[in-house]
C-alpha cells in the first residue's frame, strides 16, 4: 500500500503490515519517508484511542499541514480493542491518497 501526496510516495508498506482502524489505514513508522514529515503542535483527543499527535507532510517545498496523525501513547484498553499495537502508526487525510 502507498500513501501519496503531491505526486510523491510518502509511505509504503505491505497491506499485511498496516492496521485498519475506523476506516483509516495506519502505516508502520518504518514505512514512512521521514524526509517528508515535519512536527506539528496539533493534538486531538479520541475518546477510546487517546491523544493524537500530528505531523505536516512536506513535498517539493509544499506543506500539507497536519496531514498525518498518530498515537504515541494509546489509551489503556485500546490496543486490545484494535487487536494490534498501533503505537506510532501513522494515518493520513487532507488530500493524502492511500492506494493498494
Amino acid at each position: 500500500m502507498k500513501a501519496t501526496w503531491n505526486n510523491q510516495v510518502i509511505a509504503e508498506a505491505e497491506k499485511a503490515d498496516l492496521i485498519r482502524i475506523e476506516g483509516n489505514w495506519y502505516f508502520p513508522p518504518s514505512s514512512l519517508k521521514n524526509e517528508c514529515f515535519t512536527p506539528s503542535d496539533t493534538h486531538t483527543e479520541c475518546v477510546w484511542k487517546g491523544t493524537a499527535s500530528y505531523s505536516n507532510v512536506v513535498v517539493n517545498n509544499d506543506t500539507n499541514e497536519d496531514a498525518a496523525w498518530f498515537y504515541p501513547v494509546p489509551k489503556d484498553g485500546s490496543i486490545e480493542r484494535v487487536g494490534k499495537d498501533y503505537t506510532n502508526y501513522v494515518a493520513f487525510w487532507h488530500g493524502v491518497e492511500v492506494t493498494e
